[in-house]
């Protein structure tokens, strides 16, 4: 997983990961949605670059939450793609790459964003398990 990090990789994987989180913002419908759909609109007019300026920071934290995965991986299916190996273990996967932000959050003095944060967390675990597929093939296309 050290792969998804190196430097002649790194901007590549970013610039995949900004795609798919712009790919889940568009899928997603109802209600939660249009307001998901807002909130990252807004983001993206405040700060063009918010979401690969993010993702360029997180990318170590989420290559060393997935790493057990692809390790698990390679013992019980080897050569199995990563994303249906990583689909069926969605909820396991969204946990260990929401914990990134969990320990932040409890790091953080209480107030209006831990507040907004834990009322998100629900939403947030439902939004990165659909996005788990796509994990699954932002890695393997970057660990051939």
């Amino acid at each position: 997983m050290e792969t998804l990090t190196a430097p002649d990789r790194r901007r590549a994987v970013v610039e995949d990961g900004a795609r798919l989180v712009q790919a889940e913002v568009e899928k997603k419908g109802g209600l939660s949605g249009l307001a998901l759909k807002g909130a990252f609109k807004v983001v993206q007019t405040v700060r063009q670059n918010f979401v690969p300026d993010v993702l360029d920071k997180l990318i170590p934290a989420f290559a060393e939450k997935l790493e057990p995965f692809y390790e698990a991986r390679e013992r019980e299916a080897p050569g199995q793609p990563m994303e249906q190996f990583l689909s069926t273990r969605a909820p396991a996967v969204a946990d260990a790459l929401l914990s990134i932000t969990d320990e932040r959050i409890a790091r953080a003095e209480k107030g209006p964003v831990r507040s907004a944060y834990e009322k998100l967390r629900p939403a947030a675990q439902r939004n990165v398990e659909d996005a788990v597929p796509g994990i699954g093939q932002l890695i393997d296309r970057h660990l051939k």
